[in-house]
């Protein structure tokens, strides 16, 4: 199989690149079966402190391969839902995992790209880079991204975007939510690089919870959220990292976290 996907990990970077410039980094089952693999094993691995999310050429991912949308047309329904469901696992896989996700975000995001968009923790875009919702130009939706997006947007920009089709530009994308900060071409690893600096002084157990505290609440009624919050915060509380983070704050000190 080809490598469709590049992860290179290094002094507690994990870098995942889509490495398919010759059609814009566009999705097939090789792609959502790599990108799977890919943080399947970042989220097992001790020594990954933040992931980078990016894609080679001039385009970060510019939704579905034509080849790969030309072969659906002849898959039976049974085998349609088998594809979703792998595409849907391998989106789970990435907003999942427990490490945070940085984007970084040129040239297009469509369709499917714009679903990655929406599972990177912090999404950082070149300011010339165009996103979309196009599916309903193709005749079908973005059913398998929706439980990602719509959780990113709301349902109201969703309304507007599922339905047109339209594309957008990178300031939009922030208006919105979808990605978080615009920046000039040119400077946009400069970008990638101070978030990456910023989330390294946090703990890594702590990123972790944080995460998986924001799917807990947003999974659960009102009520529901008084005991996973109070838990939540007393187990952080009593952990090794805690301690370490909060007697380093006392004593005016950078705290040691584990790497």
């Amino acid at each position: 199989m080809a490598e469709s996907v590049h992860l290179a990990v290094g002094d507690g970077i994990a870098r995942v690149t889509l490495a398919r410039p010759e059609v814009r980094n566009a999705f097939n089952a090789e792609v959502i079966e790599q990108l799977h693999a890919a943080f399947t094993r970042i989220t097992a691995a001790d020594d990954i402190r933040v992931v980078v999310l990016a894609g080679e050429g001039k385009v970060f991912c510019g939704g579905a391969d034509v080849n790969w949308m030309r072969a659906s047309l002849d898959l039976t329904f049974d085998a349609n839902v088998g594809e979703a469901e792998r595409m849907s696992d391998m989106f789970r896989a990435i907003d999942n995992c427990p490490k945070p996700v940085v984007g970084r975000i040129h040239g297009a995001a469509l369709g499917g790209g714009a679903g990655l968009a929406a599972v990177c923790d912090v999404a950082i875009a070149a300011g010339d880079a165009i996103f979309g919702f196009t599916e309903v130009k193709l005749g079908i939706i973005p059913a398998v991204i929706s439980p990602f997006a719509i959780a990113k947007i709301g349902a109201s920009h969703a309304r507007a975007l599922f339905l047109t089709g339209e594309r957008f530009d990178a300031s939009h994308a922030r208006d919105i939510g979808l990605v978080h900060e615009v920046v000039p071409a040119g400077a946009l690893d400069n970008a990638v690089d101070r978030r990456i600096a910023e989330l390294r002084t946090a703990g890594p157990a702590a990123l972790g919870a944080a995460k998986l505290l924001i799917r807990r609440v947003l999974d659960h009624s009102y009520d529901d959220t008084r005991t996973i919050t109070t838990q939540a915060i007393a187990r952080q509380r009593v952990s090794v990292e805690a301690q370490e983070g909060l007697r380093a704050f006392l004593e005016r000190r950078p705290a040691k976290f584990s790497e």
